[in-house]
């Protein structure tokens, strides 16, 4: 059988689980897949492996996922949920929180995500055409680090919230990667509580 033609035949979706056995076992089966894809690349993984690594049978696999790119496609999906979840968590408590653990909190959500960072760039690395995903997932987080401001202080003018999202976006990748240089990351996250006490009057 013609391998590239059975592909073309058979473009489904990811099967989505609703019993909890089922979504369990996808969240084993993603979860070696993105521990694979950061230590090899998207090309170098193969399904085999995948299944393999989650202790679960490669039909189990295709059973959820028809082919590689559906499980990519999942796992690029999954990224931007957390993202979101993350978020929700932190603009709740927005309001209320003082501008030091504000800080925490977005410089905390990057580290936080490193390890799931490593396979979402191996995967869009891999992929010209899913290039584009990288500037919508920056413009995702900007959006909600601009509303986070926004939720602590609703009177900073718009182009302000977004100017400073620029610079704390960026604090924040940086912190990714300085987390484990403790003096540094100490510095850093100084420097960012310092950077929002400027824009922040203290609640009191």
């Amino acid at each position: 059988m013609d391998s590239n033609k059975s592909r073309r035949g058979t473009k489904r979706q990811a099967l989505e689980p609703r019993r909890r056995p089922g979504k369990a076992r996808v969240a084993a089966l993603l979860e070696a897949a993105a521990s694979l894809i950061a230590e090899k690349g998207y090309e170098a993984t193969t399904m085999a492996e995948i299944a393999a690594r989650a202790g679960a049978l490669v039909g189990s696999l295709y059973h959820f996922f028809p082919n590689k790119e559906a499980l990519a496609e999942a796992l690029i999906r999954q990224y931007a949920e957390r993202i979101d979840e993350a978020f929700a968590g932190i603009q709740e408590r927005a309001a209320s929180m003082p501008v030091e653990e504000l800080a925490d909190a977005l410089l905390d959500f990057m580290v936080g995500l490193k390890e799931e960072s490593k396979a979402l760039v191996a995967l869009l690395d891999a992929r010209p055409d899913w290039s584009e995903k990288v500037e919508e997932f920056l413009s995702a987080i900007l959006r909600h680090i601009a509303r986070t401001l926004t939720l602590r202080s609703p009177g900073l003018p718009p182009e302000e919230a977004q100017a400073t999202a620029v610079v704390l976006l960026q604090n924040m990748k940086a912190m990714k990667y300085l987390a484990d240089d403790p003096q540094v990351a100490t510095e850093l996250r100084e420097m960012t509580r310092l950077y929002l006490k400027s824009k922040f009057p203290a609640k009191k």
